[in-house]
Parts: C-alpha cells; structure tokens; sequence
C-alpha cells in the first residue's frame, strides 16, 4: 500500500491485524490476507473516536459505526472512510476522516475475509415473522454477530453456543454498542447444521424488508457439524 503497515496475518483462518500511521490524504493500507476482505474494522488508537466497519455485502459495500445503532452511513461518509475502490487481493483504500486516516495518529484494522467451513460474512432480509429467515452459512456457527443496515436502526447483538448451547428460544444477546448487561430471549434464533434460523419478528434482527448484516464464525471448523 501507499501507506506502510504492519501485519500479522492467518490466510487460512482469513483474518489479519494491521497497525498503520494515517497521512491525512486517500492511501491504501496492505492487509496480507492474499483475498479481498469482506469486513474491515478500524479503530484510531490515539483518540476518542469511533470504530469504523466496513462491510461487503455482495450488491454493494456500506459503512457501519461498531459504536453506533445507527444504520449504514451516508455515501459521502462512505467515501470518507473507505473511498469508492474497493478492497484488492493486497490493499484496502482509506480516505480522509479522522477516524481512518488523520496526519501522524496510530490506527488498528481487523481484516475478515470468508473462509469455507470457517466463517461466513454477508446480509440477509427480514420478514417480520416468528418464522423467520433461514441464512446459510455452510457450517453449524458457535458465534453470529448480526447489525441492521438498512430499514431500521438497531443495536449490535452477539449470540453465541458457548452461552447458550440448546435452541430452546432463550439464547441471551448482547449489544457490543451498549453497556447493558446480556439480555434472555430478546431476539431468538436458532443454530443449525449449516447455518441460522430467525424466530421472532422483532426489529432487531427481522423488521420485514430490513436489511441486516451478519458474521458467523463455525462450532467446528472445516467439518461438517451434526444436525441438532
């Protein structure tokens, strides 16, 4: 990139930590993941600034605010963040806003990129109804972290099978925007053999024709997980 970084990088597990200093002026940073990254999550170490998301949800790419329930920024803040290139093989492209690229200030990104087996990142549609979509990820997940984007303005929310490992409608959430504590039977979805299940039509992760995002990580990585 224009901009030197520093990377440790697992192109198997398709994740990669980079450590650069901003110009101030549209650079690209290298990730190392040798594939483009689906998610980059950037954070300015030196102030109190928020995290900037950026995710690839296959018709097009969008910013999301990691601190925020507010939905996908406004393209102008797209293009200040992430300018309109989008990520290659070796670079991601920053622009200008102080969150991602101020003069001399010290950032950290997490690259995610997805991995057959391993991790699946993209977006699905609510329907507004209990039984809800079902999204296919390839693997049983053991982690979903799911945001709306576009529709409604929700908070973050983790579901996880360490917490919860049964679908018995009461898997607890938490909001990584908030300091609430975890919440029971908020937003219930099921874990299945190769992917998730919405079961409640609430706004939070199924408002009809919302769009929401979503990284899932497996239970058992590269193996095919038994139906439950």
């Amino acid at each position: 990139g224009s901009i030197q970084s520093t990377v440790s990088a697992n192109t198997e597990a398709g994740f990669s930590i980079v450590s650069y200093t901003g110009t101030g002026s549209t650079a690209t940073v290298g990730h190392g993941l040798g594939v483009a990254p689906d998610v980059i999550i950037a954070k300015n170490r030196d102030q109190a600034d928020g995290w900037r998301t950026y995710h690839n949800i296959g018709s097009s790419e969008i910013l999301l605010f990691l601190h925020s329930d507010s939905a996908q920024g406004s393209s102008s803040s797209f293009t200040a963040n992430w300018t309109n290139t989008s990520p290659t093989s070796s670079v991601f492209s920053i622009g200008t806003d102080a969150g991602v690229n101020s003069s001399s200030e010290n950032y950290i990104a997490y690259c995610f990129a997805n991995k057959e087996g391993y991790s699946k990142f993209g977006s699905y549609t609510g329907n507004g109804s209990t039984d809800g979509p079902f999204v296919y990820t390839g693997f049983r997940p053991s982690f979903v972290l799911i945001k709306s984007a576009v529709g409604t303005s929700q908070s973050w929310q983790i579901q996880d099978a360490a917490r919860e490992p049964f679908n018995d409608g009461n898997r607890t959430v938490l909001f990584p925007d908030l300091n609430n504590a975890e919440v029971e039977n908020a937003f219930p979805l099921d874990f299945l053999s190769n992917g998730f299940k919405l079961r409640n039509s609430g706004s939070g992760n199924n408002l009809s024709s919302a769009t929401y995002i979503y990284m899932a990580f497996a239970e058992q990585p590269f193996k095919y997980s038994n139906a439950r």
